[in-house]
């Protein structure tokens, strides 16, 4: 990194040298919070802990009483796998988030050995000196030691509500945000030792649910209400019968866990951790899982025009020259309000534009005070080679021409060159100068600068819009360009100027009449930071998810209010602390790429939750009324419990599983959910007992075989459903289901084959042939429930299809 300028105060401290800042790290320790680490025995024990785990110990315990070892060895092995299977899913899903934190951990500029470098915030010591400028999160306390001022934003810390301006020899904090100025300073404390680490024991921060998640836990707390309803009806009418109670009580345990949910926190997360490392390597880093599901539901996206529809890299165009002498002139002037070492884009594209750069080495920069998003102008004190000192200053035109002491004709100029300049697409940049005895700056002239679109940002768009995601353009760029631009990407050119968010009342209009004209608008222009956030809770107030775009610390409200905040590639620390998702590669694209991974994941959660619905309907049903009809056992303890192990392995592998992508925005259904779930339940109940009646009245099985035989029926059928649930057409067509989801269900359906072929002393054995029906039922089965699955679908959908088109004649009546 260039090495930003110094002053006396600085130049003779070289920083302190790579030995003793790694003597200061062993010492203080690393520059970051301490973490409270839960041991891997700890945590693989609290699986043992629990509803669920106390059911199946009390089994367990019940098993022993009574001398039933192998149910208890059965069930022993249930525990133990299923405490392995939750803490492995965990274990996996923590480590993908531990590297996702990692590649986001926050950076500090920093002195050491004479030269500047860039390392990771954590490695900071005292007595190091760091580089602190606007959009910083302060990366550990620290004394101001050279610069003019810092603007801080101390409201996480202290709670004030207003930025505070430190100065010289002035501490700054750990975690508060720089808001304006450029400084150098001396690191104080770090880690436990800072302010913040102070009060972050105190501090215990809240975890939000997302939509997606309240509705799968709810679809779990209906499963365990209608579980414990079934058994509760079970155990009456069986005490009534006179069985056996500790029998009894043992099959109830077992029958509520099985039908429990038991692997949806762990089926959540995977799904969640598998889509966010695949993201990763997409070059989008999720900070925060659920935002994954709430991309599904976008239906409007809010981009930044500067550096994400268009390539940040400015060109200079033609200038008009006021009261320079020359061209030349202004872009000496121009240059001397720039700093080289920022890389900013403007200031680059004016310093190539200097025929003579060797003209700078006769002046020094004395005082800089960089752009900010309010003042919207670069500011810097020079001293010449006689000592004679000077301001010069750059940024919006509309700003310049104020400071400046322009004739009416000067000014009505002025605005015609802008207005020139953006009817050609082009940026302007007023660029001024005030000498020692000026009373007002001298306005030198216009700049035009040029920022092309991305190549891939107008069929980015385009698919956006094929996805059902409306795509809004957001710009500080005057109306004239943001609707060039808008009209070379094919977004339209309805574009609003952003002060009527702040005064609707000056535009005649209703807070409803506005938020009509935002939901409307194809984008927005002469926008401020405070204008996102008006346009963000403005949609969501008219029911749309909505999407934003930032980069600088002022859009870190904005980001934190949007559905899915999105900092983009080159934000700042404070953008990407309040996002959701970082992008780490310039453009759209990648966002286009985050819808489409969110939806399929939404496809798998939304797979899981009719399955699990319908298999507890299959099983908690059947089981139940063959009970009270036939009053025997149709199926063992033992054998729940193998239907478990067949059963959680594969549907682990959904994480994985190829899905359709929806060509629209998603959101829960839970009517729909439940009335497909619901159905195909059903289904399987009629099925499970005409296999039971064959089992009984044709093939005069005994109890035991007949249990074997409901056991296998069970396992394959089971599965079956699994891959008529994961699609909303015929299960045969198209996207086919992964390769491991595949092998994963031969695998255990093999082995339950197998075991009913042969028993090995846990079951009675059937025959082949009796095998061979089982299997040609269930497949008929499933036949018979993937198509009630597909009638279900296409009725609901014509209902609403229905619906909308009422809706849809109702609205235009209503306006005609």
């Amino acid at each position: 990194m260039a090495e930003p300028a110094t002053s006396a105060a600085v130049q003779n401290n070289r920083g302190l040298t790579s030995e003793e800042a790694s003597r200061r790290l062993q010492q203080y320790g690393p520059n970051a919070l301490e973490e409270k680490h839960v041991s891997l025995i700890m945590r693989l024990l609290g699986y043992f802990w629990g509803p669920i785990p106390w059911m199946i110990e009390v089994a367990a315990i019940l098993s022993a009483v009574v001398r039933h070892w192998p149910d208890f060895i059965i069930i022993l092995a249930l525990l133990i796998f299923n405490a392995g299977v939750g803490f492995w899913q965990e274990f996996t899903a923590g480590n993908a988030v531990d590297a996702l934190r990692k590649q986001l951990a926050q950076k500090a500029r920093v002195l050491r050995d004479g030269t500047w470098f860039v390392l990771d915030a954590a490695e900071l010591v005292p007595g190091d000196i760091i580089h602190i400028r606007l959009g910083d999160v302060v990366p550990a306390d620290a004394r101001l030691i050279e610069g003019d001022y810092l603007s801080v934003d101390q409201s996480a810390l202290t709670g004030e509500s207003l930025p505070v301006t430190k100065r010289a020899e002035e501490d700054v904090f750990s975690g508060t945000i720089v808001k304006q100025g450029e400084v150098l300073a001396e690191v104080t404390g770090t880690g436990k030792n800072t302010r913040f680490g102070k009060t972050a024991g105190l501090v215990e921060q809240a975890k939000t649910v997302s939509h997606f998640q309240n509705a799968v836990l709810s679809i779990g707390d209906y499963l365990i209400y209608v579980s414990l309803v079934l058994v509760a009806i079970m155990v009456v009418v069986q005490l009534y019968r006179n069985a056996p109670w500790l029998d009894l009580v043992q099959f109830a345990l077992i029958l509520t866990v099985a039908s429990i949910p038991v692997a949806m926190p762990a089926v959540l997360s995977m799904t969640m951790a598998v889509g966010a490392m695949d993201l990763s390597k997409k070059k989008a880093i999720v900070t925060r899982l659920e935002s994954i599901e709430e991309m599904a539901s976008m239906d409007v996206l809010c981009s930044d025009k500067t550096g994400t529809l268009t390539q940040n890299k400015l060109t200079l165009g033609k200038i008009e020259t006021f009261k320079a002498a020359d061209a030349q002139e202004i872009l000496l002037m121009a240059s001397l309000a720039s700093r080289e070492e920022d890389r900013d884009a403007i200031d680059d594209a004016v310093l190539q534009g200097l025929a003579d750069k060797s003209r700078l080495s006769a002046f020094r920069q004395t005082a800089f005070v960089p752009f900010d998003p309010v003042g919207k102008r670069t500011e810097a004190t020079i001293r010449d080679s006689t000592g004679g000192i000077f301001q010069v200053t750059k940024g919006a035109p509309q700003v310049i021409m104020e400071m400046a002491d322009l004739s009416e004709d000067e000014r009505e100029r002025a605005l015609q060159v802008v207005d020139d300049f953006a009817a050609m697409g082009y940026r302007a940049l007023g660029v001024g100068v005030k000498y020692d005895g000026d009373e007002h700056w001298r306005f030198l002239g216009i700049l035009s600068l040029f920022d092309p679109p991305r190549e891939d940002s107008a069929e980015t768009i385009e698919r956006a819009q094929k996805y059902g995601v409306m795509v809004k353009m957001v710009t500080g760029d005057n109306v004239s360009i943001a609707k060039q631009i808008a009209a070379k990407l094919n977004l339209g050119t309805n574009i609003i100027r952003a002060e009527v968010l702040s005064d609707p009342d000056k535009a005649h209009m209703t807070s409803d009449d506005l938020g009509k004209q935002i939901e409307k608008a194809d984008g927005f222009a002469e926008v401020f930071p405070e204008h996102k956030f008006a346009i963000v809770q403005a949609l969501q107030q008219r029911d749309h998810i909505t999407g934003m775009t930032g980069d600088g610390v002022n859009d870190a409200p904005a980001l934190k209010q949007a559905d899915v905040g999105i900092a983009v590639s080159g934000a700042t620390d404070a953008a990407r602390a309040a996002a959701d998702m970082v992008l780490m590669a310039p453009g759209l694209s990648v966002i286009i790429t985050a819808i489409e991974e969110a939806r399929r994941i939404f496809e798998r959660m939304n797979s899981y939750a009719i399955y699990r619905i319908s298999e507890t309907i299959r099983i908690m049903f059947f089981v139940v009324l063959a009970m009270v009809v036939f009053n025997f056992y149709p199926i063992t303890a033992v054998m729940i419990i193998l239907l478990a192990f067949f059963n959680d392995i594969p549907i682990m592998t959904i994480a994985y599983d190829n899905t359709g992508l929806e060509q629209k925005p998603v959101r829960w259904d839970m009517h729909q959910v439940i009335s497909v779930a619901t159905s195909m339940g059903i289904v399987g109940v009629i099925g499970s007992f005409a296999m039971l009646l064959i089992a009984m009245d044709w093939l005069h099985l005994d109890i035991a075989q007949i249990q074997t035989y409901v056991f296998l029926k069970m396992a394959v059928a089971g599965h079956l459903v699994l891959f008529v649930a994961r699609t909303k057409e015929h299960f045969w067509k198209r996207p086919w289901p992964a390769p491991v989801m595949i092998w994963s269900a031969v695998i255990t359906k093999l082995a339950a084959t197998l075991l009913v072929a042969y028993g090995f002393g846990f079951i009675a054995p059937i025959t082949w042939p009796q095998i061979a029906l089982i299997w040609g039922y269930s497949i008929l089965s499933a036949l018979i429930t993937d198509f009630v699955k597909v009638r279900v679908y296409r009725y609901l959908q014509s209902r609403t299809t229905g619906h909308r088109n009422s809706f849809d004649h109702m609205k235009k009546h209503m306006i005609g």
